[in-house]
């Protein structure tokens, strides 16, 4: 109920035209992004490494996630598109990944670096006006989960001015490392 309350907003905005070819793959890129993050933070979770606080954010970035996929799912089913799925990708991590909290938050880092910057690469790329602001929207929240793992690797959650924005085949190439 919830997450149909967040999304809505975020969909009346994007849906009310069909976007370009162009836009349509910057959102099915985004969608494995957010899939990707999601399946990190549900083996982060699942590797029990975390307690308390800390635990408590990862479930909360989990759930952030699978917020973002439905809403970008719904922006491209409203496009007459078929969103990926989870069953869609095989994800992997290098070995070792969620051993320790070191490992996850380091993981944590490098992959919320590829996200927020396949989100601020979208934003500057995008030509519907109208998908500007839910790409805006969710590149924020990426941004607070970036902070969180840079805080947790023992850097200084408040970071760089200017994020690097990420071309879509930068982004693409980033994400195929842990998918197959």
């Amino acid at each position: 109920m919830l997450a149909g309350s967040v999304a809505g907003p975020l969909l009346g905005s994007a849906a009310a035209a069909a976007p370009p070819d162009a836009d349509l793959a910057y959102l099915r890129l985004l969608i494995g992004a957010e899939l990707l993050a999601a399946d990190f933070y549900t083996q982060a979770v699942a590797a029990k490494r975390f307690q308390g606080g800390p635990l408590t954010y990862l479930k909360r970035a989990l759930f952030n996630e699978v917020e973002h996929y439905q809403a970008l799912s719904g922006i491209l089913s409203g496009a007459g598109q078929t969103p990926a799925t989870p069953d869609d990708f095989d994800f992997s991590y290098p070995k070792g990944s969620f051993a320790a909290k070191a490992s996850i938050a380091k993981l944590g880092v490098t992959l919320e670096t590829v996200v927020l910057g396949a989100y601020l690469g979208a934003a500057d790329g995008l030509q519907t006006h109208s998908l500007g602001q839910p790409v805006a929207r969710v590149a924020a929240s990426e941004a607070q989960h970036l902070s969180l793992f840079t805080w947790m690797s023992g850097g200084d959650p408040i970071g760089i001015s200017f994020p690097n924005a990420l071309s879509i085949d930068e982004a693409s190439n980033a994400l195929d490392a842990y998918t197959s």
